[in-house]
């Protein structure tokens, strides 16, 4: 039980931790690496933006690996939690809201469009 709410606080948490690397990091040092992101989109599959998927994705890692030793430990759940945050983050922003994939192209869902509607507002 302390495991899963371990992961669940992490997952819960990456939100905060996102919004402010966004507001504070893409937006600000890094925005060479963020900034193709809200240029118009041409042919190519991958942006400099994805960068920040690796750079999520070291941490997680690390405490996958740290968090096997001796049995599963915190680590190994903090790491899950980081994971699977990153996985819903990429299924609702690049595939849902940009569409970066054709995967659910025809939404009629009006919670969806809405959600699309308001990130196009962000990207103006």
């Amino acid at each position: 039980m302390l495991f899963f709410l371990i992961f669940l606080g992490t997952f819960l948490l990456m939100e905060c931790v996102t919004w402010c690397t966004h507001k504070y990091i893409m937006h600000g040092l890094m925005w060479y690496f963020h900034a193709d992101h809200h240029q118009p989109k041409y042919a190519n599959v991958f942006e400099r933006n994805d960068v920040f998927f690796v750079i999520f994705a070291i941490p997680s890692i690390l405490l996958f690996y740290f968090g096997v030793e001796g049995g599963l430990n915190y680590k190994f759940f903090i790491g899950l939690g980081i994971m699977l945050y990153g996985m819903a983050y990429f299924l609702v922003h690049d595939v849902l809201i940009h569409r970066r994939f054709r995967w659910f192209n025809k939404t009629t869902n009006k919670y969806l469009i809405g959600l699309r509607k308001a990130h196009k507002v962000h990207h103006k």
